[in-house]
């Protein structure tokens, strides 16, 4: 027990200082598409390429992870992402900004394989804890991350620094490197490998259409699906939100997504695994699917900054008890050999909605006017409260009673 904590120790450190590179360059990706003329849909598409990137990869690195171990993955697409960012350091047109941002997208597979690994060292009774240790690893990165790359930038889009924190994230992802090749020991036996290797055939697309096929483990991944879009269509318009209505630059929105950051982490490493523990995944993901649509509603209504920060403090809670608790869910569905690619397949269609949700913002935000993507963001977590009331308690109703 000792070895795993210190395993998840060291894995929370490499995700960390990883997802620190990420959120330097998350805040500022609008203003620096904004700078090559980009309309609020095209702000989308930018925001959505790596994730549709990482859709395409995240089934093939959860089973590469299950077919050869965890720590070959992490330094192969760790490598990849360095690349990435210095590949984005040096864009001077939309399209190289787009290029770039497909590699890093597509050499993701770290955080997939970051999944599987707590699911290889933790037993069930602790998995959402294990989740949530690695969700305060992003939350931690969003503290840092965004408000390091808010004061690389500047505070003026005008005159905006985008490649000194390009190269700062590059630098970020190196050091996570360097962690997993000294100190990260494989989580998964050979064994193992080796029955998945004979077991786990099937093409990555074919495998994530089972899953979704299935009652269980596909409701649990709609529901994944639906709280990230609707959390990925805020990130990609909040800065254009933020300019139009408090003439914010990325310095600004950099420091409210590090407050962001500090509550996700908070509730991530510390509180959600003893609040599961009392009420129970599925009570803890309705209360954050309400606290979520309560969050975005409000966001329209911030003409000051004591509402806003308490919005976004609602909705980050929201989403921060989520995130952890329906990944512990859809990973119970699942026996030792697939851990790695039903977490992949998990990853795969919280991607999509990185895809399809700042595309939709976007064009919300572009057609309809600035507060329409967060109240029918806010409609939509309505709809998953529903869902998860009238199935997802019944499910684990079931396989209680099973």
């Amino acid at each position: 027990m000792q070895t795993h904590k210190k395993s998840i120790l060291i894995l929370f450190l490499i995700v960390f200082v990883d997802l620190v590179g990420f959120g330097i360059i998350i805040p500022l990706l609008p203003f620096y598409a904004e700078r090559f003329d980009a309309t609020p849909l095209m702000v989308g598409i930018v925001m959505a390429t790596y994730s549709l990137a990482q859709l395409i990869a995240a089934p093939f690195w959860g089973q590469l992870s299950d077919r050869t171990g965890r720590r070959p993955v992490f330094m192969i697409s760790l490598a990849g992402v360095v690349a990435s960012y210095v590949w984005l350091g040096f864009a001077d047109s939309l399209a190289t900004i787009i290029a770039a941002r497909a590699l890093g997208g597509f050499m993701a597979g770290n955080i997939t394989a970051a999944f599987a690994y707590i699911a290889d060292v933790t037993p069930p009774e602790d998995r959402a804890r294990g989740m949530g240790i690695i969700g305060a690893a992003f939350g931690l990165g969003f503290i840092a991350g965004p408000a390091i790359g808010g004061a690389l930038a500047g505070a003026d889009p005008a005159t905006a620094d985008y490649q000194t924190p390009s190269f700062a994230a590059a630098g970020l992802s190196f050091a996570a490197l360097f962690l997993t090749m000294l100190f990260l020991k494989e989580s998964l036996p050979t064994e193992t490998r080796q029955r998945a290797a004979h077991e786990t055939k099937k093409l990555p697309i074919v495998q994530l259409l089972q899953y979704f096929r299935s009652p269980q483990t596909g409701m649990l991944i709609f529901l994944s699906f639906l709280a990230t879009f609707v959390f990925a269509g805020m990130e990609s318009t909040f800065a254009m939100w933020s300019e139009r209505t408090h003439q914010w630059g990325p310095a600004q929105n950099g420091y409210l997504f590090a407050f962001v950051g500090i509550l996700i982490a908070a509730i991530q490493g510390g509180l959600i695994g003893p609040m599961t523990r009392r009420y129970g995944e599925a009570r803890m993901v309705l209360v954050g699917a309400l606290a979520l649509a309560t969050g975005l509603a409000m966001i329209p209504f911030s003409q000051n900054l004591y509402v806003l920060f308490f919005a976004m403090a609602v909705l980050a809670v929201g989403f921060s008890i989520m995130t952890p608790t329906l990944n512990s869910l859809i990973s119970l569905q699942a026996d030792d050999t697939e851990q790695g690619a039903v977490m992949g397949a998990a990853r795969s269609a919280t991607t999509l909605s990185r895809v399809l949700g700042p595309v939709f913002a976007g064009f919300v935000f572009w057609v309809l006017g600035k507060d329409w993507p967060y109240w029918l963001g806010a409609i939509l977590m309505v709809l998953v409260a529903y869902l998860v009331w009238r199935y997802v308690f019944a499910i684990l109703s079931r396989q209680t009673a099973q």
